[in-house]
C-alpha cells in the first residue's frame, strides 16, 4: 500500500507557517498608525485615509526588491538589514513625488521556511517602516521547495503614500538657475551588486569576513549597510521649502535618474569635487579598473537623493538638513541645455 503523502513531506510545512504569521502579528502591530483599521492575519489589509487630512489626495505607489544584495546576506547568514533595504528602496520612489507614505507589504519567497531567518527579515521591514513612518499592514510568505536553493529566498516590496494633488511634486518647475543638493548615501544602498560582488569575490577573492582597511571594517559588514531612508527628512522640509524636484539615486546612477525630473530644455550642471565620494567606491573603481561612465550610471556614489530647489533657497535648506541629520552638499547647478549637452553635465 502507497504511503500517505503530506504537504510537508513535498516541503511545505503549513504549521511552521502559522506560527510565523504568530510571531510577526506583535511586530507588524509596533508600526500601525492612524488609519489601520485591519489586523495582520486578515485576507487584505484596510487602510482609511482620514477625512479632512487631504482636500485632493491622491495615491502613490512604488513597488521594488533588493536585488543581488541578498547574496551578501546568504554568504553571512545576516538576515535584519535587508528588511530595511526593502522599505528603503520603496519609500525613497514615493517621497521623490512628495508623498507621505502610508502602508506597506512584504512578500518573501523562500525554499523552506526558517522561522529565525524570516523573523529577522521581519524585524527589518519593522525598523524600515518605522524609519518611514508607514504601516506593515499585511505581507505573504511562500514557501516554494526546489525553486529556490536551500537557505536562498526572494524579497519584494509594495508601498502606497498620499499626497495632495496639487503639491505633488513632479519637476515641471525647473529652470536655469535653481540649486542641485544632494543628500549622502549611506553606502552602495542596493543597487550595482553583481558589478560589485563580481570585482570583490571572482576578482579579488576577498571573503565577507576580511577586514578592509579603507572601511575600517569586515568587507560583508560594509556591503550590507542599510539603504538610508529619507522620508522623515523629506516630510519636514517640504511644507518649508519649494522643493522643485527630488530624484532618488538607484540604478542608472546621477547620471540615469536626475534626467527623469527635469523639463525639456533644461541639464543638471554637477561639480565632481563638491562632495567627498565614500571608500567603498573608490575601492570598487580602482580595483575593478572601472571608468568614470559605468561608475557614475552603475552607483550612486555617496549622493542617495536629490533635490532641486531655488536658487535663494539653498542656504537656508543646507541648514535645515544638516539639524535633521542629513550630510546635505550642494552639488551643481540647472542649466539651459544646448544642442551637444547631454542631461547631466560635468563641470
Amino acid at each position: 500500500m502507497m504511503k500517505s503523502i503530506t504537504y510537508r513531506s513535498s516541503g511545505v510545512d503549513i504549521d511552521a507557517g502559522d506560527r510565523f504569521v504568530e510571531i510577526i502579528k506583535p511586530l507588524a502591530k509596533t508600526t500601525f498608525r492612524p488609519g489601520v483599521i485591519s489586523k495582520i492575519g486578515n485576507f487584505a489589509g484596510l487602510f482609511a485615509i482620514g477625512k479632512g487630512n487631504y482636500k485632493e489626495p491622491v495615491l502613490v505607489s512604488s513597488t521594488d526588491g533588493v536585488g543581488t544584495k541578498l547574496k551578501i546576506a546568504f554568504m553571512m547568514d545576516v538576515h535584519d538589514t535587508v528588511g530595511i533595504d526593502l522599505v528603503a528602496m520603496n519609500v525613497n520612489d514615493i517621497i521623490t513625488l512628495g508623498a507621505e507614505p502610508l502602508f506597506f507589504l512584504d512578500y518573501i519567497a523562500i525554499s523552506k521556511l526558517d522561522i529565525k531567518t524570516t523573523t529577522e527579515i521581519i524585524k527589518g521591514i519593522v525598523y524600515g517602516c518605522k524609519e518611514s513612518g508607514c504601516a506593515l499592514l499585511g505581507g505573504e510568505t511562500a514557501e516554494m521547495p526546489s525553486f529556490y536553493k536551500d537557505g536562498e529566498y526572494d524579497l519584494a516590496g509594495f508601498v502606497v503614500g498620499v499626497a495632495e494633488k496639487d503639491k505633488i511634486i513632479d519637476g515641471s518647475a525647473i529652470k536655469a538657475g535653481d540649486h542641485i543638493i544632494g543628500l549622502a548615501s549611506s553606502g552602495l544602498h542596493s543597487n550595482g551588486f553583481s558589478l560589485a560582488r563580481k570585482i570583490f569575490f571572482k576578482i579579488l577573492k576577498l571573503k565577507t569576513w576580511g577586514y578592509i582597511d579603507e572601511f575600517r571594517k569586515p568587507l560583508g559588514e560594509e556591503l550590507l549597510t542599510p539603504t538610508r531612508i529619507y522620508a522623515k527628512s523629506i516630510a519636514k522640509i517640504k511644507k518649508e521649502f519649494n522643493l522643485k524636484g527630488i530624484a532618488h539615486i538607484t540604478g542608472g546612477g546621477l547620471t540615469g535618474n536626475i534626467p527623469r525630473i527635469l523639463p525639456p530644455g533644461c541639464s543638471a550642471g554637477l561639480k565632481r569635487n563638491s562632495w567627498e565620494i565614500p571608500p567603498i567606491f573608490r575601492v570598487i573603481q580602482q580595483k575593478g579598473a572601472v571608468t568614470d561612465e559605468e561608475m557614475w550610471r552603475t552607483f550612486n556614489n555617496g549622493i542617495g537623493l536629490v533635490l532641486v530647489v531655488p536658487a535663494s533657497e539653498s542656504t537656508s535648506l543646507m541648514r535645515k538638513l544638516k539639524a535633521l541629520g542629513e550630510a546635505p552638499h550642494i552639488i551643481g547647478e540647472i542649466i539651459k541645455r544646448k544642442k551637444k549637452d547631454t542631461a547631466v553635465v560635468f563641470d
